[in-house]
């Protein structure tokens, strides 16, 4: 059980010039990243709203189109009178939360959630306390949780800056670009070339996420 106490568990984001202090570290110490960083502008930390609301609504989009996601959690706001609480939710069933849209596991998730908060058994303002490795392993212990949602959590909601997911496809495929490599690194390789860029991981994540986007969506052109 996380032991309650009373401090908040919202965070203020790094400022710009704190992203692009570690955008610079990060290029001298690794001049394959270097590549990426110069072609990349500057961007802001993806913020997200910590808690229950937080973790709840990446338990809905897991798996599913972020169009899909934002009509059933729409659905699951209105639903619950615009508020998405512990108490909110676990005055419904499970069953009354699939209607909303809801699969059978996630609304098992979601409702499991609201009852391990209002247990006692899990809390967020502990969480934040805790070291990384050690809040990964509180948030995947929750059903429902796995390592990319818990680890996505911790740098979205949390604003943790050494957090990085080395299982998500999309930095593995910018990490691929550049490293210029014929295949994308498997999750265990991309955790380990990960390493040389501590303590700023996870503005290397945002940095590599921004990246792939763009080049996605056409406005920089490919660096691969």
């Amino acid at each position: 059980m996380l032991c309650s106490i009373m401090s908040p568990y919202a965070y203020e984001p790094p400022t710009s010039d704190a992203l692009l202090a570690a955008r610079a570290h990060l290029a001298a110490v690794d001049p394959k990243l270097a590549v990426l960083e110069a072609a990349t502008p500057a961007f802001e930390w993806r913020l997200r709203a910590p808690g229950f609301y937080g973790l709840a609504k990446m338990i809905v989009e897991q798996q599913v189109s972020v169009a899909a996601a934002a009509t059933i959690w729409g659905r699951l706001e209105a639903g619950l009178g615009g508020e998405v609480t512990p108490e909110a939710v676990l005055a419904k069933t499970e069953e009354e939360l699939r209607a909303y849209g809801l699969s059978r596991g996630k609304a098992r998730y979601v409702h499991g959630l609201a009852q391990a908060i209002a247990d006692g058994d899990f809390d967020f303002a502990a969480l934040r306390t805790l070291s990384d490795e050690d809040a990964v392993k509180a948030l995947v212990a929750l059903k429902g949780v796995g390592l990319w949602t818990a680890e996505t959590y911790l740098m979205f909601c949390e604003g943790r800056l050494d957090v990085f997911p080395g299982g998500d496809v999309a930095l593995q495929e910018a990490m691929r670009w550049a490293d210029r490599l014929e295949v994308r690194p498997t999750e265990k390789e991309a955790y380990a070339r990960a390493e040389l860029w501590r303590p700023h991981r996870g503005v290397a994540a945002h940095l590599l996420w921004r990246c792939y986007g763009l080049v996605r969506r056409g406005e920089i052109p490919p660096i691969f």
